[in-house]
């Protein structure tokens, strides 16, 4: 039976696709942690200055509570309107889009790669995430990589998502399944 070499590990192929020089990255770095993953920052508008500054599309209205981490700003896009709860993590080493009006509830996970277990070099893969307008992801729920979460469609608490959803679907469990219909009044 084969065994996984965590020596035999190459990711230099996913280092040319980060899409920014090793300074930016190291700035961005001590960047997100003093502004945004500080809890003592409660400021979104500031949040907003320093995302757009690295490359990130926000739009307005845009609320980011304290404690997010966000990998990679030049890589997400956040549509109007949107709330991004405390502690939500972006991994966004790939393409994060997400659209007008969402909600990320706190401690959210946006998992935009993952590693092949099948493999003894257990080798990374990514997979753009796309959450549409007027999604909720809820508390610690997780949303993983290559997923498209349709328009209005929710996730529950703690629920793993790891394929698309149907618009206005509300998913729950882990996996995550297809549960009801959202109702909007």
């Amino acid at each position: 039976m084969n065994r996984v070499d965590n020596a035999s590990y190459n990711n230099d192929w996913f280092k040319s696709t980060i899409g920014a020089g090793r300074f930016k990255q190291i700035l961005w770095y001590f960047i997100n942690i003093i502004f945004l993953v500080n809890p003592l920052n409660p400021f979104s508008g500031i949040k907003c200055f320093l995302l757009k500054c690295f490359g990130a599309r926000v739009g307005r209205g845009v609320v980011i509570k304290p404690g997010v981490n966000i990998k990679y700003p030049w890589k997400l896009s956040i549509g109007n309107y949107t709330w991004i709860g405390e502690k939500v993590w972006i991994d966004n080493i790939t393409d994060v889009i997400i659209g007008d009006n969402v909600c990320l509830s706190q401690d959210a996970m946006l998992l935009a790669g993952n590693h092949n277990y099948k493999k003894s070099t257990f080798d990374l893969m990514i997979g753009k995430i796309v959450l549409e307008d007027g999604v909720w992801i809820g508390a610690k729920a997780v949303v993983c990589p290559g997923v498209v979460v349709q328009s209005h469609s929710i996730l529950t608490v703690s629920s793993v998502l790891t394929k698309d959803t149907e618009a206005y679907g509300i998913y729950q469990g882990n996996p995550a399944e297809k549960v009801r219909i959202r109702q909007i009044k």
